[in-house]
């Protein structure tokens, strides 16, 4: 059994030393318990500079800036700093009409000029705004924003709603047009940073919201997720995001700790050439996909069995997940996997390797090691296609190395962790790896009209029921073209303190909502 084979992980001695580092020099604001308002949490994730289009993410959610737009838990746009919007009939011309209390952390108001001026940058840095056919953005009045479309767009909204798009006040911006100091709009503003490791953030008292019980909080970042574990279960930390598999088991049983867990918009997945002489046909890559034991790979590598990707994108992400009964589900076949492969002319050569034309079956399935559990899965699928009689020679090296092999054509396998929610509707990384041509992380020479014209559909459509119709017609299309095979989804893990009250995990990462949180009274 593959789940024997994978041995358990032991906190190294180091990383014990590493933590009790940590917890000796960090400001311990978890046990600061006099007025129950502040919060300690614990990544991950380094921040190196305050650049929006790279950073913009964690003073997302965080809370220190805003975006135009935001979104709820179910992935649905919702008011940000725009209280509300409006689209003409011809779906061209967007207004939208700003929070008229909105002040900037440096209690500059929120003005149409400021905003414009946010998204014309954005619109001219790396980031997503440029995906959309903007043609203008405009200050129409004071509190209201128009931006004009060359065709309609129905997404804008979730575009908007990206971290690289978020609105921070003039003087943020040094004469350069660079960020000098992070002053967006939410409920807290930064008021100590040592980048990349930590920053503090207080309650700014421009906030003209609902007052948050949370009125300080520190974070800090650690990379070790054994020692991010070890501070969950002693109470260093409030909470602490993201554990490997074997501290997860753990934490589940401890009852100090409360573990929250969602699934996120991730899918550990299986790029293929499909343009290749060997994986061309729909049938080689539906018997590929027939050889993949998931729930093997999810129980013994993941130790959560029910994280086997049975289609490409997890329950949570509810609009985009087909949980009709009807909807045909990946499985596991050994003997119809070879059945399809044996009509195609393979035969099982002397060393159990199928041949045809004189070809052995062998391929090249290229990974990296920056999620330590992908070389591991990469060699229990190593282990399940020679049972399958397909040879791979797993490379484990940079993960440049996936988007360099589809330009160039010589990617074979890649095996990736494709992240959906880059924008908080998956509607726009798949739009980027399914168009026609493809994408670096997604398709490559698939040859499918069906599926970017869909793409096209949605893009513009506004109907509900008919969105619904084509995200139906996408996802079966991929389920059956196969020109990705879903292996595994992504948990996130996240252990609360257990006073802790109202913690809400986002599947779209898009905020910690720190601002619904208080702690019970003891």
């Amino acid at each position: 059994m593959l789940s024997q084979r994978i041995s358990r992980q032991v906190l190294p001695f180091s990383a014990a030393l590493l933590a009790l580092s940590i917890l000796a020099t960090a400001p311990c604001l978890a046990a600061n318990t006099e007025a129950k308002t502040s919060l300690s949490i614990v990544g991950p994730w380094e921040i190196s500079t305050l650049e929006p289009s790279r950073a913009g993410y964690m003073f997302l959610r965080m809370q220190v800036a805003e975006a135009l737009v935001s979104t709820d838990l179910e992935g649905k746009a919702a008011p940000g700093l725009a209280e509300r919007w409006e689209i003409s009939t011809d779906g061209l011309q967007w207004r939208f009409f700003l929070r008229p209390d909105a002040r900037f952390h440096d209690g500059s108001p929120v003005t149409t000029e400021s905003v414009v001026m946010n998204l014309q940058r954005a619109l001219s840095q790396p980031g997503v705004l440029a995906m959309a056919p903007i043609a203008d953005i405009s200050a129409a009045v004071p509190g209201e924003i128009k931006i004009t479309l060359s065709k309609p767009y129905a997404m804008l909204p979730m575009l908007l709603a990206h971290s690289s798009a978020i609105i921070l006040a003039p003087a943020a911006y040094n004469e350069k047009g660079q960020v000098r100091r992070m002053l967006g709009s939410g409920p807290y503003q930064l008021v100590r940073q040592t980048l990349p490791q930590q920053f503090e953030l207080a309650l700014s008292p421009h906030w003209q919201g609902r007052p948050p019980a949370i009125r300080h909080i520190h974070y800090l970042s650690v990379s070790r997720p054994e020692t991010r574990a070890l501070m969950a279960e002693s109470h260093q930390a409030d909470l602490v995001f993201g554990f490997d598999p074997a501290s997860t088991q753990r934490l589940r049983r401890n009852p100090r700790v409360v573990l929250q867990e969602v699934d996120l918009a991730r899918t550990v997945m299986l790029k293929l050439n499909s343009g290749h002489r060997f994986l061309n046909t729909v049938e080689t890559r539906q018997a590929l996909s027939l050889a993949i034991d998931r729930a093997g790979i999810a129980k013994g590598i993941l130790r959560t069995p029910e994280l086997a990707a049975d289609q490409l994108l997890p329950p949570s992400i509810t609009h985009w997940h087909q949980a009709d009964p009807e909807f045909p589900r990946l499985r596991t076949d050994l003997a119809q996997a070879k059945a399809l492969l044996s009509a195609q002319g393979w035969q099982p050569g002397a060393d159990g390797i199928l041949r045809r034309n004189g070809e052995r079956f062998s391929l090249q399935l290229t990974t990296f090691p920056d999620r330590p559990e992908l070389p591991i899965i990469a060699t229990a699928l190593q282990d399940q296609f020679r049972k399958l009689g397909i040879e791979l020679k797993v490379i484990v090296t940079n993960s440049s190395e996936i988007p360099l092999g589809h330009r160039t054509g010589k990617l074979e396998m890649g095996l990736v962790p494709r992240n959906f929610a880059l924008v908080p509707d998956p509607f726009v990384t798949l739009n980027q790896d399914f168009k026609h041509g493809g994408g670096d992380w997604g398709a490559m020479n698939w040859q499918n009209g069906t599926v970017p014209a869909l793409l096209e559909k949605i893009a513009t459509e506004t109907e509900p029921a008919s969105q619904a119709h084509y995200r139906h017609d996408i996802m079966l299309t991929l389920q059956q073209g196969l020109p990705v095979i879903p292996v595994t989804w992504y948990r996130l893990p996240v252990a609360v303190h257990p006073q802790l009250r109202g913690v809400k995990v986002d599947p779209l990462e898009q905020s910690y909502y720190i601002s619904d949180m208080a702690w019970s009274a003891q």
